[in-house]
């Protein structure tokens, strides 16, 4: 459920002193008298035990200053509740937008090093934006399984991003409440971390579904993996990263991230393209892949794309009809058969209706190079995997599988994210029982490199100074919501 936002002091902590220091002489002038060169006896010797002992202390105060800052870096961890600024998120066409503030309701806890003091904050403080070169990625975790898995995708992130992160990540109380154990152990990351935790409610999941009118799923994801059609809605930015849980990396996602600056103006979704696969028991649905996806989500609220009843019920017409319909008509047909029920011709969930989408409209679709989604599903790692280093490309590229009328034809795949899907029997494939069979071939490929990320601590992150980690949470507004708010529907 969704827990109401919390409103709370916040606490800062700042320097509350600096030394200061004047210029001792050392003794009245008109106590040295000179002859011949030389100087008469040297002052009483209380002067100088006066003089001795400040310049002593003196020097023990640089000497202590000098440490302080250079051996205590600065961090900062913040944790707060925020509520979102309505009249922010929505634009005069109804669109959900990326706000410019947010309000906080929490604690708010600075450290820095050297003499400090306490100074409360009042609530109502302001979220500075992030950093503009921050890698963003959506990510959905419910239930607590679901959690451990991601938390080993974030931890990878985290081990190898070379630009700040942000986390957007759509969850309930148990999947929060494990990552948040988690991040509890980093307090020196190499780069700034925004976390904040998106919090539907299940009803208003189902409630957002059935304004819809029309989709529904049997896969195993179940509602939760449907709102990887309305990301867009829910997460207030201007595009992200989404990526399964049962991933990780092993390379940089700035690369991952970098692809955005490639794609062509009308591009709004990108991510892996199997035209090879043939599936006509899932409507060939197997021929992308949702487990990975580069999203403009500006893009995808401009064109509206999914429907909602809230819509329909606007006379006025100013708006583009929504974008899903249409695309599912064309693929599967009327919904329920006659356009009074709800598509129970769709496989593989959320895919079988972006397969309708990217499908229908090609326009706004890339392929995403198979590097980023090395998947243990079907395709057997395009047969590649760790050992002989000393391989070069064209030799790799010879040995690899999957390849021909795809895409990456012709292209060597260089792996930077493994995606361990289609492993049954287990809800964590960190546990799935093949990788204790050393006769299991994917277990020989990847097996060592799955040992030793998910056995990497946490606190091995702290290795950073004067970087930030923020966490957040926030209540869920749907888009549709938002837009009957607006025109009083």
């Amino acid at each position: 459920m969704v827990g109401e936002p919390l409103a709370r002091s916040a606490h800062r902590r700042t320097l509350s002193s600096q030394f200061t220091t004047s210029t001792y002489p050392g003794g009245p002038r008109n106590n040295i008298r000179h002859n011949n060169s030389s100087f008469s006896p040297l002052p009483p010797l209380t002067h100088r035990r006066r003089y001795l002992a400040i310049s002593s202390l003196l020097i023990l105060a640089i000497i202590f200053i000098l440490k302080t800052s250079a051996g205590a870096p600065f961090h900062r961890i913040t944790s707060v509740y925020s509520k979102p600024n309505l009249e922010d998120q929505v634009s005069s066409c109804g669109k959900l937008t990326t706000p410019t503030r947010t309000t906080i309701y929490g604690t708010d806890t600075v450290y820095i090093p050297g003499p400090t003091q306490t100074v409360t904050v009042q609530d109502n403080a302001l979220i500075q934006p992030h950093p503009s070169k921050a890698v963003v990625f959506i990510l959905i975790m419910w239930s607590k399984t679901s959690a451990i898995e991601g938390a080993l995708l974030v931890k990878s992130i985290l081990m190898y991003n070379t630009s700040p992160s942000e986390f957007h990540i759509i969850c309930d109380d148990e999947a929060e409440n494990y990552l948040r154990s988690r991040f509890a152990l980093v307090h020196r990351p190499r780069q700034h971390i925004l976390i904040r935790f998106y919090k539907p409610s299940w009803q208003s999941m189902l409630d957002r579904i059935e304004r819809e009118g029309t989709i529904q799923t049997d896969h195993s994801a179940g509602l939760p993996g449907l709102m990887k059609l309305f990301i867009h809605e829910i997460v207030p930015v201007e595009k992200g990263i989404y990526i399964d849980t049962d991933a990780f990396f092993i390379s940089d996602p700035t690369l991952l991230w970098n692809i955005f600056e490639t794609l062509k103006p009308s591009t709004a979704v990108v991510m892996s393209s199997h035209p090879d696969q043939n599936s006509p028991e899932w409507n060939n649905a197997s021929r992308i892949c949702s487990c990975v996806m580069l999203l403009d989500l500006e893009k995808l609220r401009n064109l509206r794309l999914m429907d909602s009843s809230i819509y329909q019920a606007d006379s006025t017409h100013r708006f583009p009809s929504a974008l899903g319909p249409e695309a599912f008509r064309a693929m599967y047909g009327l919904p329920g058969g006659d356009g009074r029920g709800r598509y129970d011709n769709v496989r593989l969930g959320d895919q079988g209706y972006w397969w309708a989408i990217v499908s229908h409209r090609p326009d706004i679709f890339e392929p995403l190079s198979y590097d980023f989604e090395v998947t243990s599903c079907l395709l057997n790692t395009y047969n590649i995997g760790l050992g002989n280093d000393d391989t070069d490309e064209s030799e790799e590229l010879s040995r690899q599988s999957f390849l021909i009328d795809t895409p990456q034809e012709g292209i060597v795949v260089l792996p930077k994210l493994l995606h361990f899907n289609c492993l049954h029997g287990t809800d964590v494939y960190m546990n799935w029982e093949g990788w204790s069979h050393p006769d299991n071939i994917l277990a020989q490929r990847w097996g060592a490199a799955l040992k030793y990320h998910e056995g990497y601590k946490w606190i091995w992150l702290n290795n950073g100074g004067g970087s930030s980690m923020q966490m957040e949470a926030t209540s869920v507004v749907f888009a549709d919501e938002h837009f009957a708010s607006e025109i009083s529907l």
